[in-house]
């Protein structure tokens, strides 16, 4: 068959570890022998990333901001045992929070489900879509440790130099500190994302924070997703049939648990960080989930939700089998593609990612997967086959020239 033509590059952000491995396979097996994949390539590996003073991360960013659509693989975001490791120059930040920041979206994450993989939580129905701020917070913040007694002040300087400052703790021994901001366009460019997602999806938006304890912070959020939703979106809302609400995070994670799924959950950005690998669980696997960041003028980066699969990468090193679930990486492939194939008209484009995805769940389907879903399927078990990570590729391009 003749290969599938892409005008416009897809930004390619390769990452770590076993993921990186992962990428190279897909690309082998599912990709390059069905399309003359155009991309611009950038290394996000976190060697690379030290030699340029991560100055390829933000180029990546930029890069998506000027492409419309990118796709990431996941990558290492370093902690003391990995600057030693690395030998690294500096403790980078997440990737991730940086091409969020730049490209300041809302981070869309909803779980893949499979008919001989149910949820744990037996009431949920529907896939839970998770909206995660992508800006500010810890992910952008700034800390110090302390190493003995002295006052930490909260102090801004504004434009015309007058000075507030508040007391933060008066330390009579060593501690830490940590500053964090937001910005109310952010904000309102988190909520309009949400609102504007559920609009499209016919979905119902609950939203979170903690503003009885962070009064002005929190507090802040829930006022802009108010006004937003009161000014622009009600009337939308009930035209539609679909409801908002906000309470507390503590509240809203019962009444998940309790709930059918089927609705979008708006997160801040650590929230949704937790929750949305909570939720990934719940519903069967890590590596079982999309996540997608759109930003508030129309660009799109597709990634997967999980790590970099660290424990396999050390055994794949070593030359040992490893059956690591590639699910999600795929599909944020199928998504950057989808997404290429829509923005540039190319229908070819956007029926191979369709079926790209069906070939993957049809091989789930059909009995062969890797070591995560073996264990937690509810299939015969008789009738699974446990695949190591290339077989399983390799089984789910079997299926894709079926369907070709």
């Amino acid at each position: 068959m003749n290969k599938i033509q892409m005008t416009t590059p897809l930004v390619e952000m390769d990452g770590d570890e076993m993921t990186r491995i992962l990428w190279q396979y897909i690309k082998d097996e599912l990709l390059l022998p069905f399309i003359d994949l155009k991309t611009e390539y950038y290394d996000l590996g976190l060697k690379y990333r030290d030699e340029t003073d991560d100055k390829v991360t933000f180029d990546a960013a930029e890069a998506c901001n000027r492409l419309g659509v990118g796709v990431k693989c996941a990558t290492i975001t370093p902690n003391d045992a990995r600057v030693k490791e690395y030998n690294l120059k500096a403790m980078y930040k997440s990737p991730n929070g940086t091409i969020r920041s730049i490209m300041d979206g809302t981070v869309f994450r909803a779980p893949i489900m499979l008919k001989s993989i149910p949820p744990y939580v037996p009431t949920w129905e529907k896939p839970i879509t998770i909206a995660r701020h992508a800006y500010g917070d810890v992910y952008k913040n700034t800390e110090m440790k302390i190493d003995g007694p002295g006052l930490a002040e909260l102090v801004f300087t504004a434009e015309d130099g007058t000075v507030t400052r508040q007391t933060i703790h008066e330390f009579k021994g060593p501690g830490v500190i940590q500053g964090m901001h937001n910005l109310d366009k952010s904000i309102t460019s988190f909520a309009r994302s949400c609102f504007n997602f559920a609009l499209d999806t016919k979905q119902d938006v609950w939203f979170a924070s903690k503003d009885t304890i962070s009064k002005k912070y929190d507090g802040r959020f829930r006022d802009v997703f108010q006004e937003v939703y009161d000014k622009e979106y009600k009337e939308k809302f009930e035209a539609a049939g679909i409801t908002y609400f906000y309470t507390l995070i503590d509240d809203i994670v019962a009444r998940v648990i309790r709930s059918k799924g089927g609705f979008i959950w708006a997160c801040k950005n650590y929230d949704g960080d937790v929750m949305s690998d909570m939720l990934a669980t719940a519903y069967g696997s890590l590596a079982m989930m999309t996540s997608v960041l759109v930003s508030p003028s129309g660009k799109y980066e597709y990634e997967a939700a999980h790590g970099t699969v660290q424990r396999h990468y050390y055994k794949h090193l070593k030359g040992e089998e490893t059956s690591t679930n590639s699910v999600a990486t795929i599909f944020a492939w199928s998504g950057a593609l989808r997404k290429r194939g829509e923005l540039d008209g190319i229908e070819e484009l956007q029926v191979f990612a369709d079926k790209l995805e069906k070939a993957t769940l049809d091989t789930i389907e059909a009995g062969n997967m890797t070591g995560d879903l073996a264990l937690i399927t509810t299939m015969d078990k008789s009738k699974v086959k446990k695949l190591n990570s290339l077989d399983f590729i390799k089984a789910i391009r079997a299926t894709l020239e079926g369907m070709l």
